[in-house]
């Protein structure tokens, strides 16, 4: 009883140990030297900076593209400061049938073709990724050499119309679909996986396709968002394809190369093209509608890439450290 006591006693007055106290958000670490007030000002300088080199054109275009025909005339080009603003731009250019059906084809083209690679890039990662699968040396060094070396834009051109690509969907798409560096990528943070894990799943029946679903994915969302990011944009952004494989078709061109063909040649625009902004021409100013096509292929990216953002450094950092 007494020792039973004398236990109880002690404990009492134990002191438990405290926890770690977390470091605070923004808090410097201990090795880390306080700032200095030039070393500050610096930063905000070199900050101020980028934010002016990004946002001038930025303004500069969505001010142009709202701007009258005299605006354009006063400022002798790009107008700086708005003056006399108008729609008139925005509505021309949505009522074009052309701009309407270029900005549906840009849309397919940048959905379809990003599900492919994504498709093909995540499988092709995994099956690289796993020690056991069949030549996974091999053809990982044949993919390093591709980046490397490759046939040319004549070879492959004949190898995409030799096919008969030539005035087709998929010329856009399927030349352009694989990315050695976005598959590698992948691969070092498909490396990463916890082995047990895996294990784990194939003691209890799991195979590849369940692994890869259940597993892999859900503990790769962010490098898998930035790499479709990066498919996305480009063939969003693509247009030399269509100057090689859709060069007289109009009526599959995309937004990109709409925009090129008319700040390119301007009134000189064949075909359908020029008869969209026939009218247009004579109402408004032809460099603020240049703009307004220009802030419509800007558009769908300033929508997605916010939702994609909180991924962005995770996913790049993540997947080149790894592994």
């Amino acid at each position: 009883m007494t020792d039973t006591l004398t236990i109880a006693r002690t404990e009492e007055h134990t002191v438990a140990p405290r926890p770690p106290r977390r470091r605070r958000r923004g808090a410097r670490r201990s090795w880390e030297e306080p700032p200095t007030a030039a070393g500050e000002a610096a930063k905000g300088v070199t900050l101020g900076g980028v934010l002016l080199v990004v946002l001038v054109p930025l303004w500069i275009v969505v001010v142009t593209s709202l701007s009258t025909q005299g605006s354009v005339n006063r400022a002798g080009g790009l107008v700086i400061w708005p003056d006399e603003l108008t729609f008139a731009a925005y509505r021309v250019m949505l009522e074009d049938g052309t701009v309407r059906t270029a900005l549906l084809v840009s849309l397919g083209i940048t959905a379809v073709g990003t599900l492919v690679s994504m498709v093909v890039s995540v499988l092709c990662a995994y099956g690289l990724s796993r020690s056991r699968s069949f030549a996974h040396r091999f053809l990982l060094t044949l993919l390093i050499v591709t980046m490397f070396v490759n046939g040319g834009l004549i070879p492959t051109f004949l190898v995409v119309t030799g096919l008969g690509g030539y005035g087709q969907w998929w010329s856009l798409v399927l030349p352009s679909a694989v990315s050695v560096f976005n598959i590698l990528i992948l691969r070092a943070f498909y490396s990463s996986t916890s082995a047990d894990l895996v294990e784990a799943a194939r003691i209890d029946g799991a195979g590849d396709w369940r692994i890869l679903w259940s597993i892999v994915l859900p503990t790769s969302r962010a490098v898998t968002a930035v790499i479709a990011l990066f498919y996305g944009v480009g063939y969003w952004n693509s247009f030399f394809n269509v100057m090689l494989y859709l060069p007289t078709d109009s009526e599959k061109w995309p937004l990109q190369y709409v925009l090129y063909t008319y700040v390119s040649r301007g009134n000189g625009m064949p075909g359908s093209v020029n008869q969209g902004f026939g009218d247009a021409l004579s109402q408004t100013a032809p460099l603020s509608l240049q703009m307004a096509v220009v802030v419509l292929t800007l558009v769908p990216l300033l929508i997605v890439y916010p939702f994609v953002q909180k991924h962005f450094r995770t996913g790049v950092l993540t997947g080149a450290i790894k592994g």
